[in-house]
């Protein structure tokens, strides 16, 4: 579980990070979406977190026997 838990928190801040650095580039270049890529960042800051908790919280509750 604790494997999954890193695997999935890993995953999550590279998700994070390429978003930023995607919206920071925009930024600089002044494409004419930046403003998309704002809102899908701020959007991505709070869901993905929140799906991964959910993931590992749902994980957790399924395998409840189980010692993983």
């Amino acid at each position: 579980m604790k494997k999954i838990k890193s695997f999935l928190a890993i995953i999550g801040i590279l998700v994070l990070a390429g978003l930023y650095i995607a919206t920071i580039v925009m930024a600089f270049l002044n494409h004419p979406n930046f403003f998309d890529f704002l809102m899908a960042s701020i959007y991505a800051t709070v869901v993905i977190p929140v799906l991964l908790w959910a993931y590992s919280f749902i994980f957790k509750l399924t395998n409840k026997g189980n010692d993983h």
